[in-house]
């Protein structure tokens, strides 16, 4: 199997997508596709064999835990799954004590956290690379998996017209700064207060990135390949709830939108989904959405991160023969 490694992805962090060149960032959806293909063809290679990464969450999770653990299992891998009430940083060490101390025992780190500052100064003081499973600012693995799913059912990146419908959370700002690497068309639709971080814009919008932000839904749809949303409650918000129920009235997403969306286009969710605000039930189970293969796509990309990131140098095309297939 004819992997494409990028050299400069080789023990590097993943906190955000706007750390990556576009080359990178296209490298990451390359690889990603490549494992796919191959582990539906059946070829296999243990890319990561005697690999270990810690897993540490803060917050509950379905799909990132399970896809870097089975990713980790199926490239031959291991993962280690901790969580606050095993380390407690902050309470019962520092995160520079329990950085120092990983970085002994693993190869990598996946972290999912509160605040984007934890993973940072993860990063700062690890000596493996930290990879960013999300955090309230951002989410980029969850828009790998997005892209590549983009990429898998137009075939291309460039010129798509992305509708983003929500709260301007991290997976919006992650969005942002996808959208800027994908040459992807962004319209963000929010209520006034609720839209994306302010520096990740102006940021993607430096390096070239066609972001448009509006308070009309429908306008946002209106000839969209992509129709995307998301909670408007997030972990660590709930006690807005009500607030935030009030607010974002109108903006629930039903497959009557469907019609606004140019005739190819399709509906994403990044799940879980709370059915009856941000989106109807119908809307996910509808035959223009793309749902579930985001979440298997989830699985996939978090494989392209960590073969870039973990991944020996001698995993060069004309050596993986040499590592064996399961």
């Amino acid at each position: 199997m004819d992997v494409p490694l990028a050299d400069s992805l080789r023990g590097r962090d993943l906190l955000s997508l706007a750390d990556l060149t576009t080359d990178e960032f296209h490298a990451l959806l390359d690889t990603s596709l490549t494992l796919k293909q191959g582990w539906r063809e059946g070829v296999r290679p243990r890319l990561l064999e005697h690999t270990t990464i810690a897993m540490i969450f803060e917050k509950q999770s379905l799909r990132t835990r399970s896809t870097f653990d089975i990713a980790m299992y199926q490239l031959g891998g291991h993962s280690v799954l901790l969580s606050q009430n095993y380390i407690g940083w902050g309470v019962r060490e520092t995160i520079r004590d329990v950085a120092h101390n990983l970085e002994r025992w693993v190869d990598g780190i996946m972290a999912r956290t509160y605040g984007h500052a934890t993973l940072t100064e993860l990063a700062e003081h690890a000596d493996v690379p930290v990879i960013n499973g999300l955090s309230d600012l951002l989410h980029p693995c969850q828009l790998l998996a997005d892209y590549l799913t983009l990429k898998e059912t137009f075939g291309r990146l460039d010129g798509l017209t992305v509708a983003f419908v929500g709260d301007g959370n991290n997976v919006c700002n992650s969005h942002v700064n996808a959208a800027m690497h994908a040459g992807a068309r962004l319209r963000i639709a929010c209520p006034e207060g609720f839209d994306p971080d302010a520096e990740v814009l102006a940021a993607a919008r430096a390096r070239g990135a066609e972001v448009e932000v509006l308070r009309d839904p429908r306008e946002a749809a209106q000839g969209a390949d992509v129709l995307y949303t998301d909670v408007w409650i997030s972990m660590g918000h709930e006690e807005e709830a009500e607030r935030r129920r009030r607010t974002f009235a109108g903006y629930t997403v039903t497959p009557e939108w469907f019609a606004d969306l140019s005739p190819q286009g399709i509906f994403m969710h990044d799940l879980p989904a709370h059915y009856g605000e941000e989106c109807s039930e119908d809307a996910v189970y509808h035959e223009r959405s793309v749902v579930f293969d985001q979440a298997e796509n989830r699985l996939h990309a978090q494989k392209g991160v960590l073969v870039q990131l973990l991944a020996p140098q001698l995993l060069a095309p004309q050596l993986l023969a040499s590592r064996g297939t399961t």
